[in-house]
Protein backbone atom coordinates (compact mmCIF):
# COMPACT_ATOMS: atom_id res chain seq x y z
CA UNK A 1 0.00 0.00 0.00
CA UNK A 2 0.99 3.90 -0.56
CA UNK A 3 3.12 5.17 2.35
CA UNK A 4 2.28 9.01 3.28
CA UNK A 5 5.23 11.14 2.34
CA UNK A 6 6.47 13.41 4.97
CA UNK A 7 6.14 16.75 4.87
CA UNK A 8 8.90 18.40 3.46
CA UNK A 9 8.53 21.53 6.33
CA UNK A 10 7.99 19.32 9.16
CA UNK A 11 11.45 17.90 9.86
CA UNK A 12 13.95 18.82 7.61
CA UNK A 13 13.51 22.91 8.41
CA UNK A 14 15.16 21.55 12.09
CA UNK A 15 18.62 22.56 11.92
CA UNK A 16 21.11 20.11 12.79
CA UNK A 17 23.92 20.00 14.86
CA UNK A 18 27.67 20.03 13.00
CA UNK A 19 28.96 16.22 12.01
CA UNK A 20 25.32 15.31 11.21
CA UNK A 21 23.70 14.57 7.92
CA UNK A 22 19.96 13.96 6.70
CA UNK A 23 18.55 11.70 4.21
CA UNK A 24 15.10 10.76 2.90
CA UNK A 25 13.92 7.51 1.83
CA UNK A 26 10.55 7.44 0.76
CA UNK A 27 8.33 8.82 3.46
CA UNK A 28 11.35 8.21 6.04
CA UNK A 29 13.65 10.39 7.56
CA UNK A 30 17.07 9.82 9.09
CA UNK A 31 19.46 11.98 10.81
CA UNK A 32 22.59 10.19 11.59
CA UNK A 33 26.25 11.07 11.99
CA UNK A 34 27.71 12.00 8.69
CA UNK A 35 30.17 8.76 9.11
CA UNK A 36 27.03 6.30 9.84
CA UNK A 37 24.81 7.59 7.64
CA UNK A 38 25.31 5.13 4.28
CA UNK A 39 25.26 1.69 7.17
CA UNK A 40 22.03 2.98 8.65
CA UNK A 41 20.38 4.07 5.30
CA UNK A 42 20.75 0.03 4.08
CA UNK A 43 19.56 -1.15 7.18
CA UNK A 44 16.23 1.08 6.82
CA UNK A 45 15.84 0.20 2.99
CA UNK A 46 16.50 -4.10 4.07
CA UNK A 47 14.54 -3.86 7.28
CA UNK A 48 12.03 -0.86 6.70
CA UNK A 49 13.01 -0.05 10.08
CA UNK A 50 16.07 0.81 12.23
CA UNK A 51 14.68 -0.87 15.06
CA UNK A 52 13.49 -3.59 13.36
CA UNK A 53 17.17 -4.22 11.83
CA UNK A 54 18.18 -4.36 15.30
CA UNK A 55 15.78 -7.09 16.37
CA UNK A 56 17.14 -9.31 13.16
CA UNK A 57 20.77 -9.17 13.91
CA UNK A 58 22.21 -12.24 15.26
CA UNK A 59 24.02 -11.39 17.89
CA UNK A 60 21.74 -8.64 19.27
CA UNK A 61 21.18 -8.14 23.44
CA UNK A 62 18.00 -7.53 24.56
CA UNK A 63 17.68 -4.73 26.90
CA UNK A 64 14.59 -3.97 29.20
CA UNK A 65 13.16 -0.26 29.96
CA UNK A 66 10.47 1.49 28.36
CA UNK A 67 10.06 -1.50 26.01
CA UNK A 68 12.65 -3.44 24.56
CA UNK A 69 15.71 -2.14 23.26
CA UNK A 70 18.25 -3.51 21.49
CA UNK A 71 22.43 -3.48 21.88
CA UNK A 72 23.76 -4.48 18.59
CA UNK A 73 27.15 -3.28 16.79
CA UNK A 74 26.84 -0.69 13.20
CA UNK A 75 29.16 -1.57 10.69
CA UNK A 76 30.35 1.82 10.47
CA UNK A 77 32.49 4.17 12.96
CA UNK A 78 34.19 7.25 13.24
CA UNK A 79 37.87 7.76 11.79
CA UNK A 80 39.76 4.09 11.60
CA UNK A 81 36.77 2.42 13.44
CA UNK A 82 34.68 -0.26 11.49
CA UNK A 83 32.27 -0.73 14.21
CA UNK A 84 30.51 0.58 16.74
CA UNK A 85 28.40 -0.27 19.95
CA UNK A 86 25.00 1.25 19.45
CA UNK A 87 21.79 0.67 21.70
CA UNK A 88 18.44 1.16 19.19
CA UNK A 89 15.13 1.67 20.47
CA UNK A 90 11.97 2.42 19.56
CA UNK A 91 10.51 5.81 21.42
CA UNK A 92 7.49 5.32 23.69
CA UNK A 93 5.35 7.14 25.68
CA UNK A 94 5.75 6.95 29.28
CA UNK A 95 3.21 7.26 32.00
CA UNK A 96 -0.72 8.31 31.55
CA UNK A 97 0.07 8.32 27.72
CA UNK A 98 1.76 5.12 27.52
CA UNK A 99 -1.74 3.30 27.04
CA UNK A 100 -2.97 6.15 25.09
CA UNK A 101 -0.86 7.14 22.53
CA UNK A 102 1.83 4.60 22.54
CA UNK A 103 4.75 5.08 20.05
CA UNK A 104 2.84 7.73 18.23
CA UNK A 105 4.16 11.71 18.72
CA UNK A 106 3.29 14.78 16.77
CA UNK A 107 5.60 15.71 13.94
CA UNK A 108 8.63 15.92 13.78
CA UNK A 109 8.16 13.55 17.38
CA UNK A 110 10.95 14.00 20.25
CA UNK A 111 13.69 13.11 18.34
CA UNK A 112 14.95 16.56 17.30
CA UNK A 113 15.39 17.70 20.87
CA UNK A 114 17.17 14.70 22.07
CA UNK A 115 19.64 14.84 19.48
CA UNK A 116 19.88 18.47 20.13
CA UNK A 117 19.99 18.34 24.06
CA UNK A 118 22.29 15.46 23.63
CA UNK A 119 24.84 17.38 21.76
CA UNK A 120 24.63 20.34 24.26
CA UNK A 121 24.88 18.78 27.15
CA UNK A 122 27.70 16.94 26.42
CA UNK A 123 29.72 20.64 24.85
CA UNK A 124 29.06 21.19 28.79
CA UNK A 125 30.88 17.97 29.99
CA UNK A 126 27.41 16.11 31.56
CA UNK A 127 27.90 12.18 31.09
CA UNK A 128 24.96 11.32 28.69
CA UNK A 129 24.83 8.57 25.46
CA UNK A 130 25.89 9.65 21.99
CA UNK A 131 23.12 10.01 20.00
CA UNK A 132 24.25 8.83 16.63
CA UNK A 133 21.05 8.48 14.92
CA UNK A 134 17.39 8.90 14.66
CA UNK A 135 14.59 8.01 12.22
CA UNK A 136 11.20 9.72 11.70
CA UNK A 137 8.52 7.55 10.22
CA UNK A 138 5.08 9.51 9.67
CA UNK A 139 1.70 8.19 10.25
CA UNK A 140 -1.49 10.29 8.77
CA UNK A 141 0.09 13.34 8.18
CA UNK A 142 0.46 14.64 11.53
CA UNK A 143 1.91 11.75 13.45
CA UNK A 144 4.74 9.65 13.48
CA UNK A 145 6.78 7.32 15.14
CA UNK A 146 10.81 7.46 15.78
CA UNK A 147 13.64 5.12 16.38
CA UNK A 148 16.45 6.56 18.20
CA UNK A 149 20.20 5.08 17.97
CA UNK A 150 22.81 5.90 20.82
CA UNK A 151 26.53 4.69 21.56
CA UNK A 152 26.45 1.69 23.94
CA UNK A 153 27.77 2.68 27.11
CA UNK A 154 30.45 1.22 29.12
CA UNK A 155 29.52 -1.93 30.90
CA UNK A 156 27.25 -1.12 33.76
CA UNK A 157 23.44 -0.77 34.92
CA UNK A 158 20.94 1.80 36.52
CA UNK A 159 21.44 3.00 39.90
CA UNK A 160 18.85 1.10 41.82
CA UNK A 161 20.63 -2.48 40.46
CA UNK A 162 24.46 -0.71 40.88
CA UNK A 163 23.18 0.14 44.77
CA UNK A 164 21.67 -3.32 45.30
CA UNK A 165 25.30 -4.91 43.91
CA UNK A 166 27.20 -2.75 46.00
CA UNK A 167 30.07 -5.11 47.36
CA UNK A 168 30.87 -3.18 50.62
CA UNK A 169 29.95 0.72 52.29
CA UNK A 170 33.28 1.90 50.09
CA UNK A 171 31.61 1.03 46.67
CA UNK A 172 28.07 3.09 47.46
CA UNK A 173 30.21 5.80 48.55
CA UNK A 174 31.94 5.76 44.78
CA UNK A 175 28.37 6.13 43.57
CA UNK A 176 27.40 8.92 45.38
CA UNK A 177 30.45 10.80 44.53
CA UNK A 178 29.70 9.33 40.82
CA UNK A 179 26.23 11.05 41.30
CA UNK A 180 27.14 14.03 42.82
CA UNK A 181 29.47 15.42 40.11
CA UNK A 182 26.68 14.50 37.69
CA UNK A 183 24.14 17.06 39.54
CA UNK A 184 27.06 19.45 40.12
CA UNK A 185 27.69 19.45 35.69
CA UNK A 186 23.70 19.46 34.96
CA UNK A 187 23.64 22.79 37.63
CA UNK A 188 26.74 24.51 36.03
CA UNK A 189 25.39 23.64 32.60
CA UNK A 190 21.88 24.94 33.52
CA UNK A 191 19.83 21.91 32.69
CA UNK A 192 17.05 20.86 34.54
CA UNK A 193 15.58 17.37 34.26
CA UNK A 194 11.94 16.84 34.68
CA UNK A 195 12.04 12.99 35.09
CA UNK A 196 15.26 12.86 37.31
CA UNK A 197 14.88 9.65 38.70
CA UNK A 198 17.26 6.56 40.20
CA UNK A 199 16.29 4.96 36.81
CA UNK A 200 17.69 7.76 34.63
CA UNK A 201 21.01 7.45 36.19
CA UNK A 202 23.41 5.13 34.98
CA UNK A 203 26.83 3.86 36.67
CA UNK A 204 30.01 2.87 35.18
CA UNK A 205 32.97 1.80 36.50
CA UNK A 206 33.93 1.33 40.13
CA UNK A 207 34.99 2.87 42.55
CA UNK A 208 36.95 6.02 42.02
CA UNK A 209 36.30 5.70 38.44
CA UNK A 210 32.83 4.98 39.00
CA UNK A 211 30.49 7.22 36.29
CA UNK A 212 27.20 8.65 36.47
CA UNK A 213 25.23 9.32 33.14
CA UNK A 214 21.58 10.79 32.83
CA UNK A 215 19.64 9.29 30.49
CA UNK A 216 15.82 10.23 29.09
CA UNK A 217 17.64 13.51 28.23
CA UNK A 218 14.38 14.54 26.01
CA UNK A 219 12.73 15.63 29.51
CA UNK A 220 15.63 18.47 29.88
CA UNK A 221 15.35 21.82 29.35
CA UNK A 222 17.89 24.63 29.88
CA UNK A 223 17.15 27.06 32.05
CA UNK A 224 18.57 30.51 33.39
CA UNK A 225 17.32 29.56 37.68
CA UNK A 226 19.70 29.37 40.31
CA UNK A 227 17.13 27.05 41.71
CA UNK A 228 18.03 24.33 38.85
CA UNK A 229 20.02 22.09 41.19
CA UNK A 230 17.57 22.57 44.12
CA UNK A 231 15.23 21.21 41.81
CA UNK A 232 16.99 18.88 40.46
CA UNK A 233 17.96 17.36 43.46
CA UNK A 234 14.70 17.75 44.82
CA UNK A 235 13.36 15.25 42.34
CA UNK A 236 16.37 12.97 43.01
CA UNK A 237 15.36 12.40 46.27
CA UNK A 238 11.89 11.90 45.64
CA UNK A 239 12.78 8.95 43.43
CA UNK A 240 14.82 7.24 46.09
CA UNK A 241 11.78 7.91 48.71
CA UNK A 242 9.73 6.03 46.28
CA UNK A 243 12.26 3.25 45.61
CA UNK A 244 13.11 2.52 49.53
CA UNK A 245 9.28 2.62 50.35
CA UNK A 246 8.23 0.69 47.57
CA UNK A 247 11.50 -1.40 46.40
CA UNK A 248 13.51 -1.61 49.71
CA UNK A 249 16.56 0.40 47.82
CA UNK A 250 18.02 1.58 50.76
CA UNK A 251 19.20 4.47 49.57
CA UNK A 252 18.19 6.30 52.94
CA UNK A 253 18.53 10.17 54.18
CA UNK A 254 22.13 9.57 54.95
CA UNK A 255 22.99 8.66 51.64
CA UNK A 256 21.41 11.77 50.31
CA UNK A 257 22.46 13.87 53.08
CA UNK A 258 26.06 12.68 51.64
CA UNK A 259 24.58 13.14 48.23
CA UNK A 260 23.47 16.73 49.07
CA UNK A 261 26.67 17.99 50.72
CA UNK A 262 28.91 16.85 47.53
CA UNK A 263 26.36 17.70 44.98
CA UNK A 264 26.88 21.48 46.50
CA UNK A 265 30.77 21.13 47.40
CA UNK A 266 31.92 23.06 44.38
CA UNK A 267 28.78 25.66 43.82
Amino acid sequence: PARARLPRSAVSSTALPSGYSRSRHGAVEIVARDWATTALSQALLAHRSLFQWAAAQPARRELRGRGVAWAVTLPAGAGAQASTPVVVRHTRHGGVFATLTGDLFPLPTRAPRELATAVRLAERGVPTPEVIAYAIHPVAGVLARSDMVTRRLPDGCDLPEAWRAAPSPAARDAMIDAVATLLRALSASGAQHADLNVKNIYIAGEGAASTAYVLDVDRVSFVKDAQVAARNFARFARSTRKWNAERHLDFGDDALMRLATRAWADA
